[in-house]
């Protein structure tokens, strides 16, 4: 059994990617933004699967929607700041200035979000009933690592990726 929802949780996460690129394909229209964007929700992912096995967490059934639901709010982040840095860029701002802006624009929610959400559901850790407890721990641990990909990561892999445009 736990062979089975090994593999199937597998082959449902790379569903979730494959979504996740598509979508980010329509919304960005640019490889190099959705490389942007897709780095760090893979990071995030492969260090929840390295905390779940450090806290003897197993893959389970009940494990897959929490990472699934990671992934949909770290992309939510990365949309949040990509699709304001790509409207500056395409103003002529520079890279920097792009950041900097989306960072005055939409910075402030992510951080606001990603810690309200973390907060709410760290609460869960201190559960007596493990499940809740564990996903407590998984759910805020993706929330705060999507949000620091989102505000640095992302803009680190944009200073290489993305094309510069020279300012106005």
């Amino acid at each position: 059994t736990n062979q089975v929802v090994k593999v199937a949780n597998s082959k449902i996460l790379y569903g979730v990617y494959i979504a996740v690129t598509l979508l980010s394909i329509i919304a960005f229209r640019s490889l190099p933004a959705v490389i942007c964007a897709m780095v760090p929700l893979v990071l995030t992912s492969i260090l929840v699967e390295a905390l779940m096995v450090f806290l003897g967490i197993g893959i389970k059934v009940s494990t897959l929607p929490v990472i699934a639901l990671g992934v949909g709010i770290g992309i939510d982040y990365a949309l949040y700041i990509l699709s304001v840095v790509q409207t500056w860029l395409r103003a002529g701002a520079s890279l920097s200035e792009a950041y900097y802006r989306a960072l005055v624009f939409t910075g402030r929610v992510v951080i606001f979000t990603g810690c309200t959400l973390a907060i709410g559901v760290g609460a869960w850790a201190f559960s007596p009933i493990k499940f809740q407890a564990d996903m407590g721990i998984l759910l805020t641990f993706m929330f705060l690592w999507n949000m620091l990909g989102a505000l640095i990561l992302l803009p680190a892999l944009a200073s290489f990726l993305l094309k510069r445009s020279q300012p106005h």
